[in-house]
Protein backbone atom coordinates (compact mmCIF):
# COMPACT_ATOMS: atom_id res chain seq x y z
CA UNK A 1 0.00 0.00 0.00
CA UNK A 2 0.80 3.63 -0.75
CA UNK A 3 2.23 5.51 2.66
CA UNK A 4 -0.82 8.00 3.88
CA UNK A 5 0.83 11.83 3.47
CA UNK A 6 2.44 12.66 6.53
CA UNK A 7 -0.12 14.55 8.40
CA UNK A 8 -2.67 12.52 9.79
CA UNK A 9 -6.11 12.64 8.82
CA UNK A 10 -8.30 12.75 11.70
CA UNK A 11 -11.82 12.74 9.87
CA UNK A 12 -12.80 12.21 6.35
CA UNK A 13 -16.15 12.28 4.43
CA UNK A 14 -16.45 9.56 1.76
CA UNK A 15 -18.76 9.56 -1.27
CA UNK A 16 -20.43 6.51 -0.56
CA UNK A 17 -22.69 4.45 -2.63
CA UNK A 18 -22.81 1.05 -0.62
CA UNK A 19 -21.38 -0.92 -3.45
CA UNK A 20 -18.33 -3.25 -3.64
CA UNK A 21 -15.58 -0.50 -4.90
CA UNK A 22 -16.57 2.09 -1.84
CA UNK A 23 -17.47 -0.18 0.69
CA UNK A 24 -13.22 -1.26 0.30
CA UNK A 25 -12.51 2.05 0.05
CA UNK A 26 -14.12 2.54 3.26
CA UNK A 27 -12.44 -0.18 5.34
CA UNK A 28 -9.36 1.19 3.13
CA UNK A 29 -9.35 4.44 4.75
CA UNK A 30 -9.93 2.87 8.28
CA UNK A 31 -6.87 0.87 7.60
CA UNK A 32 -4.27 2.64 5.88
CA UNK A 33 -5.05 6.04 7.74
CA UNK A 34 -6.60 5.53 10.89
CA UNK A 35 -9.28 7.62 10.04
CA UNK A 36 -13.10 7.71 11.45
CA UNK A 37 -14.97 7.57 8.44
CA UNK A 38 -18.47 9.74 7.79
CA UNK A 39 -20.43 8.02 4.76
CA UNK A 40 -22.44 10.24 2.37
CA UNK A 41 -25.05 8.58 -0.30
CA UNK A 42 -26.91 10.92 -2.35
CA UNK A 43 -30.25 9.98 -3.82
CA UNK A 44 -29.63 11.72 -7.53
CA UNK A 45 -32.44 9.45 -8.89
CA UNK A 46 -30.72 6.67 -9.68
CA UNK A 47 -33.09 4.37 -9.18
CA UNK A 48 -31.72 2.05 -6.70
CA UNK A 49 -33.16 1.83 -2.77
CA UNK A 50 -30.32 3.45 -0.84
CA UNK A 51 -31.16 1.97 2.74
CA UNK A 52 -28.54 -0.85 2.09
CA UNK A 53 -26.12 1.92 1.84
CA UNK A 54 -26.97 2.54 5.54
CA UNK A 55 -26.80 -1.10 6.65
CA UNK A 56 -23.53 -1.97 4.80
CA UNK A 57 -21.89 0.98 6.60
CA UNK A 58 -22.84 -0.10 10.17
CA UNK A 59 -21.61 -3.23 8.75
CA UNK A 60 -18.58 -1.82 8.48
CA UNK A 61 -18.19 -0.46 11.58
CA UNK A 62 -19.68 3.11 11.13
CA UNK A 63 -22.30 4.67 14.03
CA UNK A 64 -25.42 6.21 12.94
CA UNK A 65 -24.71 9.64 13.47
CA UNK A 66 -21.46 9.38 10.74
CA UNK A 67 -23.91 7.92 8.20
CA UNK A 68 -25.59 10.58 5.85
CA UNK A 69 -28.26 9.63 3.40
CA UNK A 70 -30.00 12.59 1.61
CA UNK A 71 -32.72 12.69 -0.88
CA UNK A 72 -31.11 15.54 -3.51
CA UNK A 73 -33.72 15.02 -6.71
CA UNK A 74 -35.55 18.22 -6.43
CA UNK A 75 -32.36 20.25 -5.93
CA UNK A 76 -30.45 18.46 -8.14
CA UNK A 77 -32.93 19.09 -11.24
CA UNK A 78 -33.63 22.59 -9.54
CA UNK A 79 -30.17 23.92 -9.43
CA UNK A 80 -27.86 22.06 -11.18
CA UNK A 81 -30.10 20.68 -14.63
CA UNK A 82 -32.61 23.28 -15.27
CA UNK A 83 -29.60 26.28 -15.45
CA UNK A 84 -27.88 24.06 -17.41
CA UNK A 85 -30.64 23.38 -19.67
CA UNK A 86 -31.06 26.55 -20.39
CA UNK A 87 -27.94 27.21 -22.00
CA UNK A 88 -28.89 24.37 -24.05
CA UNK A 89 -25.60 22.87 -23.24
CA UNK A 90 -24.56 19.79 -25.12
CA UNK A 91 -20.77 18.82 -24.93
CA UNK A 92 -19.44 18.18 -28.73
CA UNK A 93 -22.50 18.29 -30.25
CA UNK A 94 -24.30 15.78 -28.68
CA UNK A 95 -23.53 14.51 -24.58
CA UNK A 96 -26.00 16.47 -22.41
CA UNK A 97 -24.02 16.09 -19.71
CA UNK A 98 -25.49 13.56 -17.72
CA UNK A 99 -22.66 12.42 -15.28
CA UNK A 100 -20.68 16.14 -15.24
CA UNK A 101 -23.68 17.98 -14.13
CA UNK A 102 -24.17 15.64 -11.07
CA UNK A 103 -21.00 15.99 -9.57
CA UNK A 104 -20.45 19.32 -7.65
CA UNK A 105 -23.50 18.81 -6.36
CA UNK A 106 -21.76 15.53 -4.47
CA UNK A 107 -19.21 17.46 -3.71
CA UNK A 108 -20.91 20.21 -2.61
CA UNK A 109 -22.75 17.88 0.16
CA UNK A 110 -19.28 16.30 1.19
CA UNK A 111 -18.28 20.02 2.21
CA UNK A 112 -20.89 20.95 3.88
CA UNK A 113 -20.95 17.53 5.97
CA UNK A 114 -17.05 18.28 7.00
CA UNK A 115 -17.83 21.75 7.93
CA UNK A 116 -20.54 20.52 10.19
CA UNK A 117 -18.61 17.46 11.67
CA UNK A 118 -15.19 19.46 11.70
CA UNK A 119 -13.91 16.42 9.01
CA UNK A 120 -9.75 17.25 7.68
CA UNK A 121 -10.61 15.35 4.63
CA UNK A 122 -12.89 14.29 1.85
CA UNK A 123 -12.54 11.27 -0.37
CA UNK A 124 -14.02 9.65 -3.86
CA UNK A 125 -14.16 6.65 -5.37
CA UNK A 126 -13.22 7.67 -9.23
CA UNK A 127 -10.35 6.10 -11.00
CA UNK A 128 -6.74 7.91 -12.20
CA UNK A 129 -7.83 7.91 -16.01
CA UNK A 130 -11.37 8.77 -16.01
CA UNK A 131 -13.20 12.69 -16.02
CA UNK A 132 -14.45 12.44 -12.35
CA UNK A 133 -11.97 12.55 -9.94
CA UNK A 134 -11.03 16.19 -11.95
CA UNK A 135 -15.03 17.11 -11.64
CA UNK A 136 -15.33 16.09 -7.48
CA UNK A 137 -11.96 17.67 -6.73
CA UNK A 138 -12.22 21.13 -8.66
CA UNK A 139 -15.50 21.25 -6.84
CA UNK A 140 -13.71 20.29 -3.44
CA UNK A 141 -11.05 23.16 -3.85
CA UNK A 142 -13.56 25.54 -5.37
CA UNK A 143 -15.95 25.85 -2.08
CA UNK A 144 -12.98 24.64 0.88
CA UNK A 145 -9.63 25.69 -1.00
CA UNK A 146 -7.17 24.02 2.13
CA UNK A 147 -9.44 20.90 2.11
CA UNK A 148 -7.41 17.55 2.19
CA UNK A 149 -8.05 14.99 -0.72
CA UNK A 150 -7.99 11.56 -0.72
CA UNK A 151 -8.08 9.80 -3.68
CA UNK A 152 -7.56 5.69 -3.14
CA UNK A 153 -7.13 4.69 -6.97
CA UNK A 154 -4.40 7.02 -7.07
CA UNK A 155 -2.81 5.87 -4.06
CA UNK A 156 -3.27 1.96 -3.10
CA UNK A 157 -1.01 -0.74 -4.75
CA UNK A 158 -4.14 -2.95 -5.70
CA UNK A 159 -2.75 -4.33 -8.96
CA UNK A 160 -5.80 -6.30 -10.29
CA UNK A 161 -10.07 -7.18 -9.39
CA UNK A 162 -8.63 -10.25 -7.99
CA UNK A 163 -6.23 -8.30 -5.53
CA UNK A 164 -9.38 -5.79 -4.68
CA UNK A 165 -11.42 -9.17 -3.80
CA UNK A 166 -9.04 -10.64 -1.35
CA UNK A 167 -8.71 -7.42 0.40
CA UNK A 168 -13.03 -7.46 0.96
CA UNK A 169 -12.67 -11.29 1.91
CA UNK A 170 -9.99 -10.49 4.43
CA UNK A 171 -11.85 -7.90 6.02
CA UNK A 172 -15.02 -9.74 5.59
CA UNK A 173 -16.92 -6.75 3.53
CA UNK A 174 -19.99 -8.35 1.48
CA UNK A 175 -19.44 -9.29 -1.67
CA UNK A 176 -22.28 -9.92 -3.72
CA UNK A 177 -22.28 -12.81 -6.11
CA UNK A 178 -22.69 -11.04 -9.47
CA UNK A 179 -19.60 -8.82 -8.53
CA UNK A 180 -17.38 -11.98 -8.18
CA UNK A 181 -17.18 -12.21 -12.03
CA UNK A 182 -16.46 -9.55 -14.47
CA UNK A 183 -18.97 -7.21 -14.98
CA UNK A 184 -19.48 -6.57 -18.85
CA UNK A 185 -19.72 -2.40 -18.29
CA UNK A 186 -19.43 0.27 -16.07
CA UNK A 187 -22.76 1.94 -15.10
CA UNK A 188 -23.27 5.53 -13.33
CA UNK A 189 -26.68 6.85 -13.12
CA UNK A 190 -29.13 10.08 -11.67
CA UNK A 191 -32.18 11.13 -12.70
CA UNK A 192 -31.25 12.54 -15.70
CA UNK A 193 -29.19 9.76 -17.59
CA UNK A 194 -27.43 6.69 -17.58
CA UNK A 195 -24.16 6.23 -18.46
CA UNK A 196 -21.98 2.71 -19.77
CA UNK A 197 -18.43 2.73 -20.06
CA UNK A 198 -16.11 -0.14 -20.81
CA UNK A 199 -15.18 -3.53 -21.19
CA UNK A 200 -17.73 -5.09 -23.70
CA UNK A 201 -18.11 -0.75 -25.11
CA UNK A 202 -14.26 -0.33 -25.28
CA UNK A 203 -13.91 -0.94 -29.15
CA UNK A 204 -15.50 1.71 -30.92
CA UNK A 205 -16.25 -0.27 -34.15
CA UNK A 206 -18.68 -2.67 -32.32
CA UNK A 207 -22.31 -1.86 -32.01
CA UNK A 208 -23.46 -1.99 -28.31
CA UNK A 209 -25.76 -5.26 -27.41
CA UNK A 210 -29.15 -4.12 -26.59
CA UNK A 211 -28.72 -5.25 -22.75
CA UNK A 212 -26.23 -2.62 -22.16
CA UNK A 213 -29.62 0.32 -22.42
CA UNK A 214 -31.71 0.43 -19.17
CA UNK A 215 -33.21 3.91 -19.68
CA UNK A 216 -34.90 3.12 -23.05
CA UNK A 217 -36.63 0.79 -24.94
CA UNK A 218 -35.64 0.56 -28.78
CA UNK A 219 -37.11 2.73 -30.77
CA UNK A 220 -37.85 0.12 -33.31
CA UNK A 221 -39.97 -1.75 -30.77
CA UNK A 222 -41.60 1.81 -29.70
CA UNK A 223 -45.11 2.14 -30.46
CA UNK A 224 -46.28 2.71 -33.83
CA UNK A 225 -48.66 5.88 -32.75
CA UNK A 226 -47.05 8.73 -32.21
CA UNK A 227 -47.19 10.21 -28.30
CA UNK A 228 -48.71 14.25 -28.40
CA UNK A 229 -47.30 16.20 -25.42
CA UNK A 230 -47.49 19.98 -24.76
CA UNK A 231 -44.45 21.11 -22.32
CA UNK A 232 -45.21 24.88 -20.42
CA UNK A 233 -42.38 26.99 -19.31
CA UNK A 234 -41.86 29.73 -17.19
CA UNK A 235 -38.67 31.81 -17.39
CA UNK A 236 -36.39 29.06 -19.54
CA UNK A 237 -37.69 26.25 -17.00
CA UNK A 238 -40.51 23.44 -17.61
CA UNK A 239 -43.25 24.00 -15.14
CA UNK A 240 -46.13 21.46 -16.52
CA UNK A 241 -46.69 18.74 -18.78
CA UNK A 242 -50.27 18.23 -20.22
CA UNK A 243 -51.43 21.18 -18.32
CA UNK A 244 -50.15 19.23 -14.84
CA UNK A 245 -47.95 21.44 -13.07
CA UNK A 246 -44.86 19.45 -11.39
CA UNK A 247 -41.84 19.88 -9.45
CA UNK A 248 -38.67 19.67 -11.33
CA UNK A 249 -37.88 16.03 -9.83
CA UNK A 250 -41.78 15.48 -10.83
CA UNK A 251 -41.42 16.48 -14.22
CA UNK A 252 -38.38 15.34 -15.36
CA UNK A 253 -39.22 12.03 -14.05
CA UNK A 254 -42.30 11.89 -16.45
CA UNK A 255 -40.30 12.72 -19.05
CA UNK A 256 -37.85 10.44 -18.58
CA UNK A 257 -40.97 7.87 -18.92
CA UNK A 258 -42.44 9.69 -21.88
CA UNK A 259 -38.88 9.13 -23.57
CA UNK A 260 -38.27 5.62 -22.33
CA UNK A 261 -41.60 4.32 -23.82
CA UNK A 262 -41.06 5.66 -26.97
CA UNK A 263 -37.72 5.03 -27.65
CA UNK A 264 -36.30 8.51 -26.91
CA UNK A 265 -32.63 9.50 -25.73
CA UNK A 266 -30.06 7.01 -26.98
CA UNK A 267 -26.54 8.02 -27.41
CA UNK A 268 -23.72 6.09 -28.88
CA UNK A 269 -20.56 8.43 -28.40
CA UNK A 270 -16.77 8.84 -28.65
CA UNK A 271 -15.79 11.49 -26.94
CA UNK A 272 -12.86 13.58 -25.77
CA UNK A 273 -11.99 13.01 -21.70
CA UNK A 274 -10.64 16.26 -20.39
CA UNK A 275 -7.35 14.13 -19.06
CA UNK A 276 -6.30 13.64 -22.73
CA UNK A 277 -7.86 10.39 -23.68
CA UNK A 278 -10.85 9.28 -25.92
CA UNK A 279 -13.51 7.00 -24.86
CA UNK A 280 -16.56 5.18 -25.93
CA UNK A 281 -19.43 5.42 -23.60
CA UNK A 282 -23.47 4.71 -24.36
CA UNK A 283 -25.77 7.06 -22.35
CA UNK A 284 -29.45 7.45 -22.15
CA UNK A 285 -31.43 10.91 -21.81
CA UNK A 286 -34.64 10.32 -22.90
CA UNK A 287 -36.37 13.06 -20.16
CA UNK A 288 -33.47 15.63 -21.30
CA UNK A 289 -33.63 14.97 -25.06
CA UNK A 290 -37.41 15.99 -24.98
CA UNK A 291 -36.35 18.94 -22.53
CA UNK A 292 -33.65 20.08 -25.32
CA UNK A 293 -36.08 19.86 -28.42
CA UNK A 294 -39.01 21.30 -26.22
CA UNK A 295 -36.59 24.54 -24.97
CA UNK A 296 -35.05 25.38 -28.28
CA UNK A 297 -38.70 25.46 -29.61
CA UNK A 298 -39.92 28.08 -27.10
CA UNK A 299 -37.02 29.90 -27.40
CA UNK A 300 -37.76 29.95 -30.91
CA UNK A 301 -40.78 32.39 -30.88
CA UNK A 302 -39.09 34.35 -27.78
CA UNK A 303 -35.62 35.15 -27.89
CA UNK A 304 -33.83 38.03 -30.14
CA UNK A 305 -32.20 36.62 -32.75
CA UNK A 306 -28.74 38.64 -31.34
CA UNK A 307 -29.36 37.12 -28.08
CA UNK A 308 -29.96 33.44 -29.46
CA UNK A 309 -27.02 33.72 -31.44
CA UNK A 310 -24.62 34.77 -28.86
CA UNK A 311 -26.42 32.05 -26.76
CA UNK A 312 -25.35 29.56 -29.12
CA UNK A 313 -21.74 31.06 -29.05
CA UNK A 314 -21.50 31.19 -25.62
CA UNK A 315 -23.05 27.51 -24.91
CA UNK A 316 -19.49 25.38 -25.90
CA UNK A 317 -17.83 27.27 -23.70
CA UNK A 318 -20.19 26.57 -21.01
CA UNK A 319 -20.55 23.21 -22.11
CA UNK A 320 -16.87 22.74 -21.27
CA UNK A 321 -17.10 24.49 -18.03
CA UNK A 322 -19.54 21.88 -17.00
CA UNK A 323 -17.45 19.04 -18.31
CA UNK A 324 -14.49 19.80 -16.99
CA UNK A 325 -15.35 20.38 -13.64
CA UNK A 326 -15.49 23.99 -13.40
CA UNK A 327 -19.18 24.33 -11.77
CA UNK A 328 -17.93 26.75 -9.14
CA UNK A 329 -15.78 28.81 -11.66
CA UNK A 330 -16.24 32.62 -11.70
CA UNK A 331 -16.41 32.18 -15.54
CA UNK A 332 -19.24 29.86 -15.10
CA UNK A 333 -21.29 31.85 -12.71
CA UNK A 334 -20.43 34.62 -15.29
CA UNK A 335 -21.92 32.60 -18.03
CA UNK A 336 -24.92 31.49 -15.89
CA UNK A 337 -25.69 35.32 -15.04
CA UNK A 338 -25.82 36.16 -19.04
CA UNK A 339 -27.90 33.22 -20.13
CA UNK A 340 -30.80 33.61 -16.67
CA UNK A 341 -30.85 37.32 -18.10
CA UNK A 342 -31.99 35.92 -21.80
CA UNK A 343 -34.24 33.56 -20.26
CA UNK A 344 -36.58 36.49 -18.44
CA UNK A 345 -39.92 36.41 -21.63
CA UNK A 346 -38.86 32.37 -22.50
CA UNK A 347 -42.57 31.62 -21.54
CA UNK A 348 -45.34 29.36 -23.02
CA UNK A 349 -45.98 26.15 -24.54
CA UNK A 350 -44.51 23.93 -26.68
CA UNK A 351 -46.32 21.01 -28.51
CA UNK A 352 -43.79 17.87 -29.28
CA UNK A 353 -44.45 15.00 -30.84
CA UNK A 354 -42.65 11.91 -30.07
CA UNK A 355 -42.32 8.97 -32.42
CA UNK A 356 -39.60 5.65 -32.61
CA UNK A 357 -36.77 8.21 -31.29
CA UNK A 358 -37.79 11.23 -32.42
CA UNK A 359 -38.47 14.20 -31.10
CA UNK A 360 -40.35 16.73 -33.08
CA UNK A 361 -41.45 20.17 -31.93
CA UNK A 362 -44.33 20.89 -33.65
CA UNK A 363 -46.26 23.47 -32.19
CA UNK A 364 -45.05 26.84 -29.90
CA UNK A 365 -46.82 29.67 -28.51
CA UNK A 366 -45.86 32.50 -26.22
CA UNK A 367 -47.55 35.61 -24.68
CA UNK A 368 -43.97 36.90 -25.43
CA UNK A 369 -43.56 35.83 -28.97
CA UNK A 370 -41.15 38.17 -31.50
CA UNK A 371 -43.66 35.96 -34.08
CA UNK A 372 -45.14 38.44 -36.38
CA UNK A 373 -47.42 36.48 -38.33
CA UNK A 374 -48.27 39.34 -40.49
CA UNK A 375 -44.82 40.84 -41.49
CA UNK A 376 -43.20 37.50 -42.61
CA UNK A 377 -46.36 36.46 -44.65
CA UNK A 378 -46.57 36.38 -48.45
CA UNK A 379 -49.88 37.98 -48.49
CA UNK A 380 -49.93 41.50 -48.64
CA UNK A 381 -48.50 42.67 -44.79
CA UNK A 382 -48.12 45.24 -43.00
CA UNK A 383 -47.00 48.94 -43.96
CA UNK A 384 -43.95 48.34 -41.68
CA UNK A 385 -41.87 46.15 -44.19
CA UNK A 386 -41.16 47.95 -47.84
CA UNK A 387 -39.94 45.48 -50.22
CA UNK A 388 -37.91 48.16 -51.64
CA UNK A 389 -35.95 48.68 -48.28
CA UNK A 390 -34.04 45.15 -48.84
CA UNK A 391 -32.51 46.78 -51.61
CA UNK A 392 -29.99 49.26 -49.91
CA UNK A 393 -29.42 46.58 -47.41
CA UNK A 394 -28.52 44.10 -49.74
CA UNK A 395 -25.95 46.77 -51.28
CA UNK A 396 -24.64 48.10 -47.81
CA UNK A 397 -24.09 44.20 -47.18
CA UNK A 398 -22.47 43.22 -50.67
CA UNK A 399 -20.12 46.64 -50.90
CA UNK A 400 -17.41 44.54 -49.17
CA UNK A 401 -17.44 41.98 -51.36
CA UNK A 402 -17.48 43.76 -54.53
CA UNK A 403 -15.04 45.62 -53.72
CA UNK A 404 -12.97 42.40 -53.42
CA UNK A 405 -14.13 40.50 -56.39
CA UNK A 406 -12.89 43.82 -58.25
CA UNK A 407 -9.40 43.62 -56.75
CA UNK A 408 -9.01 39.50 -57.89
CA UNK A 409 -10.39 40.72 -61.13
CA UNK A 410 -7.75 43.49 -61.54
CA UNK A 411 -4.90 40.75 -60.78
Amino acid sequence: MSSPAEKPVKKVVLAYSGGLDTSIILKWLQTEYGAEVITFTADLGQGEELEPARKKAQLLGIKDENIFIEDLREEFVRDYVFPMFRANTVYEGQYLLGTSIARPLIAKKQIEIARKLGADAVCHGATGKGNDQVRFELGYYGLEPDIRVIAPWREWDFASREALLAFAEQHQIPIAKDKLGEAPFSVDANLLHSSSEGKVLEDPAVEAPEFVYQRTISPEAAPDTPTVITIDFEKGDPVAINDEALSPAALLTKLNQLGHDNGVGRLDLVENRFVGMKSRGVYETPGGTILLAAHRGIESITLDRGAMHLKDELMPKYASLVYNGFWFSPEREMLQAAIDYSQAKVTGRVTVKLYKGNVTVTGRESPYSLYDQELVTFEEGKVAYDHRDAAGFIKLNALRLRVAAKRDQRG
